[in-house]
């Protein structure tokens, strides 16, 4: 959706997009709001997630998904709702929720509870063979919890296998835990071992903060998938992706398309 040329800029793919995927997290927008992100941004969004179980109290609700939809950009519920069903054996009320809400992606984690990691694999598999498209979250959300990086392409690796499209990488919306340290920065040796076992574009990175959206594409390119983007940032993101904004700009200058 460029308003004007500009030659030389890196490729992007094109939505439906296989790689290079943008998730925003909603933490309560309005429908305002929505409309407002949706005028300026819809190119350049892929997924919304309505973070954690922030669904269950929204207003207008129905209405919300209704406009991303339209827009061609696939809403889905935060995992921790998935996980406040299973951990009170309400999994049928998740089914007919999803169905309700005319949902396409389940995202399935067990980042604030225990789910024996099997047990996990049964209900990716079973979310895929119902027809929907599975994300699925690796990673905890207690910062005291540290996973080590063979643990990470084990449970990855399972779940690719078991059906999700993409896992995600957790940080929260802080972008505080999982792969990063307490004080945002990224543990890249930890990243490393994980994509020299694992392929790139089978992971969502959650990178909340501007240096680690622009440490991953400097690393992986323009294409990488990233996830957690907050609303506001979106237009920052896509920008960093051409090499558009001093944190990437020389990283693409030679590069071209």
């Amino acid at each position: 959706m460029a308003n004007f040329p500009l030659p030389d800029l890196p490729h992007r793919t094109q939505k439906p997009r296989a790689e290079g995927v943008t998730m925003v997290m909603d933490k309560g927008l309005g429908l305002h709001a929505v409309q407002d992100l949706i005028m300026v941004a819809a190119p350049y969004i892929d997924f919304v997630k309505l973070g954690w179980t922030t669904a269950f109290v929204t207003g207008m609700l129905e209405e919300k998904l209704r406009l991303y939809r339209e827009a061609a950009i696939q809403p889905y519920f935060g995992g921790t709702l998935w996980e406040a069903h299973y951990v009170r054996g309400a999994q049928d009320n998740f089914y007919r929720l999803i169905e309700r809400y005319q949902l396409s992606v389940v995202e399935v984690s067990d980042g604030s509870i225990e789910v024996p990691h099997e047990e996990k694999l049964r209900w990716i598999e079973d979310f895929r063979r119902r027809g929907y498209m599975v994300l699925s979250e690796v990673g905890s959300k207690d910062a005291t919890k540290v996973l080590p990086p063979f643990r990470w392409i084990e449970l990855i690796q399972a779940e690719l296998e078991a059906g999700s499209v993409w896992v995600i990488a957790e940080a929260r919306e802080s972008g505080t835990v999982g792969m990063y340290r307490a004080s945002g920065e990224l543990r890249e040796g930890l990243v490393e071992e994980v994509v020299h076992a694992i392929p790139v574009e089978r992971l969502i990175f959650e990178a909340p903060q501007r240096n680690q959206q622009a440490w991953f594409i400097r690393r992986f390119g323009s294409n990488v998938n990233l996830g957690n983007v907050a609303p506001e940032d979106i237009l920052s993101v896509e920008t960093m992706r051409l090499g558009l904004r001093g944190d990437t700009f020389r990283a693409f200058l030679q590069k071209g398309g």
